[in-house]
């Protein structure tokens, strides 16, 4: 056999696919269809007629395409005044939690006072509390603060930050080494300008998956604003779509335009620091 055969067979041997990998990635193609069909589905009913949605089921090709209704979800309610609430409520929730969940997971990675490790123990517990458990002591609390009816209730806890982000960013404090405390002690630096010098840059990754995590459940959050919010000048996007829902009928296609124009930052946003989320989420996850 010449030298020429024997290296086509090894360039072909090392291009054959192994047949479960094959099964792997149509497995993962079906599910991904499955996850897309949905969104392909909102689409689509944004699209149709009221008439044809009603007569269309799963259907998902659009016979007469109706731009419009964009137009006339967007003009059903006070689009604007509902995203600039949202977007105060969002972006001040992001920039509070993303500095207090940092600041406490640094305590938690880097200082080992008496009861740290019960404590942080405790913080972790918190999370196996529903929300519903704290919902009517927070309405008393922020009602007798005279909070009601105003945006503050639903941006403020954010300042206290989250026990799963804490969790993530105290994982990723972790594994950095302590020679950096160690050198940035040496050249004078105290325990804020470390934190803040040292270990906010490193944490990029991590703090990006933070902002993701935040940025989405502000943004989507119904329940909160539900409670809190009665006035129609602070109501945010979430609430505006329950305006397409009436006791006798809901205009399904108008319903899914403003739904999709809704969500459509948090699809953009993923999309653009999907890099940062999956390797935050890889890094805070490990030790």
């Amino acid at each position: 056999m010449s030298a020429t055969q024997e290296k086509n067979r090894s360039i072909h041997r090392k291009k054959k696919i192994p047949y479960s990998k094959i099964i792997i990635t149509f497995i993962l193609f079906i599910g991904g269809i499955l996850m897309i069909f949905p969104l392909l589905w909102m689409l689509s009913t944004s699209l149709r007629s009221t008439e044809e949605f009603y007569n269309a089921g799963i259907n998902l090709i659009v016979k007469e395409v109706h731009w419009e209704n964009y137009s006339k979800a967007l003009m059903a309610f006070p689009f604007f005044t509902y995203f600039k609430n949202t977007l105060i409520i969002t972006l001040t929730s992001v920039v509070f939690m993303c500095v207090s969940s940092s600041l406490a997971a640094y305590g938690f990675a880097r200082y080992t006072a008496p009861g740290s490790k019960i404590l942080f123990m405790i913080m972790l517990a918190t999370m196996m509390l529903p929300g519903q458990v704290t919902m009517i002591p927070r309405f008393i609390l922020f009602k007798n603060i005279g909070w009601i009816n105003t945006l503050l209730p639903l941006f403020a806890p954010s300042l206290f930050g989250s026990a799963f982000n804490i969790f993530l960013v105290r994982q990723f404090y972790m594994q950095l080494p302590q020679n950096l405390d160690e050198a940035a002690r040496i050249d004078g630096c105290n325990d804020f300008l470390i934190w803040s010098k040292i270990y906010l840059p490193l944490s990029k990754p991590v703090l990006a998956t933070v902002a993701i995590f935040e940025f989405v459940g502000k943004w989507n959050d119904f329940m909160d604003p539900l409670i809190y919010i009665n006035s129609d000048s602070k109501k945010t996007l979430a609430l505006g779509l329950q305006s397409f829902v009436t006791e006798n009928t809901t205009d399904m296609n108008l319903l899914m335009a403003a739904s999709l124009v809704v969500i459509a930052p948090c699809i953009i946003l993923f999309f653009c620091f999907q890099n940062q989320f999956i390797a935050g989420v890889s890094i805070g996850s490990e030790k």
